[in-house]
């Protein structure tokens, strides 16, 4: 400073405001408070120019009380501009805070979401680049750079809403008053046809992942079960490796099957092939597209992922598979009521975005 205004008396405060303003513009005061922080350095650069005006005075008029009661006046401002800051930055980091956690639920709850829908591997992807952001967020948040953490949030949730995207019409079958409908009829029918004809049926639950067998219309036995990468869809062609919706029966049995032991079911059925006619009419499905088949109930493991058909493991399969003749009734439903677990995962995610809305 002596440098830009000679050899003078320079104000003691002058070197304590400039350290003062250092420190405020290292802790980021101009993006946390930038009107306040603007004012500040308004003040700064009169009191600087004040000071060079009395400098410029022959020596023997100079009077650097005024000037002193600018820096002191600056010092007071400072300091109260670095409290504000310290306030606004506990404010930010308890918002950040709560911001991560909501993040890491919605992460958490697609995370299940995701792995049990294998169709599309962006999906995957996305959540990946996700669950990666903030943790990223996370570590710049602990070295206090919470601005860079911050703008790390929305790119998180870019990618999230990438996967809700993908996931909420699948989810949305789950909710809807025609499929439920549909699926209660099928389940009560399957249920009832049991009962009357005192045999073994098997209703197939996809959102409850489960295999139950019936006698006289009671469960006997349930067996978790694994589906195809499209599982949570209703099949509509040949290679969409979804699940099939319906009501069939057991057509044929394999001892030897390259999955342990299987049953093959008669998918399609007369209303599969009449909704396959139906939707290529509308050009809903491409010209080339087939119907597909050989839809089977099979060991290797009720986590193996099938190409559209329902997975056990092989002791389970073992039992299911002598328990049962050609001509068993299995009917495969989404879900036996409104509140499944997939409905209710829809509903969670719609209401984070609705917190997210109106905090």
């Amino acid at each position: 400073m002596g440098g830009c205004f000679g050899e003078t008396q320079l104000p003691p405060e002058l070197r304590l405001v400039e350290q003062q303003e250092m420190d405020l513009w290292r802790a980021e005061a101009h993006l946390y408070l930038p009107q306040v922080y603007e004012n500040y350095k308004k003040n700064l650069s009169q009191a600087k120019r004040d000071l060079l005006e009395e400098n410029q005075r022959f020596p023997w008029f100079r009077d650097y009380g005024p000037i002193r009661d600018e820096f002191l006046k600056l010092l007071k401002e400072g300091e109260e501009l670095q409290q504000r800051l310290q306030i606004e930055k506990e404010k930010k980091r308890s918002a950040l805070l709560d911001q991560f956690e909501s993040l890491q639920e919605k992460i958490n709850l697609l995370s299940k979401l995701t792995i049990l829908y294998q169709g599309k591997p962006p999906l995957r992807v996305h959540l990946t680049k996700a669950e990666l952001l903030l943790t990223e967020a996370k570590l710049l948040l602990k070295e206090n750079r919470l601005i860079a953490s911050e703008k790390k949030c929305p790119l998180v949730e870019t990618h999230l809403h990438k996967v809700q995207e993908g996931l909420y019409p699948i989810l949305a079958r789950y909710q809807h008053p025609e499929w439920i409908a549909k699926w209660k009829r099928w389940a009560q029918e399957t249920i009832d046809e049991s009962r009357q004809r005192d045999i073994y049926s098997i209703l197939i639950i996809k959102a409850e992942k489960k295999l139950i067998l019936l006698k006289k219309g009671e469960p006997v036995k349930t067996y978790p079960v694994g589906f195809g990468k499209n599982g949570w869809l209703d099949k509509l062609q040949a290679r969409d490796h979804a699940t099939p919706e319906g009501k069939y029966h057991i057509i044929g049995k394999n001892p030897r099957s390259k999955y342990y032991k299987a049953l093959l079911i008669n998918y399609p059925n007369e209303e599969d092939r009449r909704e396959f006619e139906r939707l290529k009419r509308k050009g809903l499905l491409g010209k080339k597209a087939t119907i597909g088949g050989s839809i089977e109930i099979h060991g290797g493991g009720k986590d193996h992922l099938t190409y559209g058909c329902i997975a056990l493991d092989n002791a389970s399969m073992e039992e299911l598979y002598y328990k049962v003749e050609i001509g068993t009734p299995v009917t495969i439903i989404g879900a036996r009521d409104e509140r499944n677990s997939l409905s209710l995962a829809l509903t969670d995610l719609q209401k984070k975005d609705e917190e997210k809305k109106n905090p």
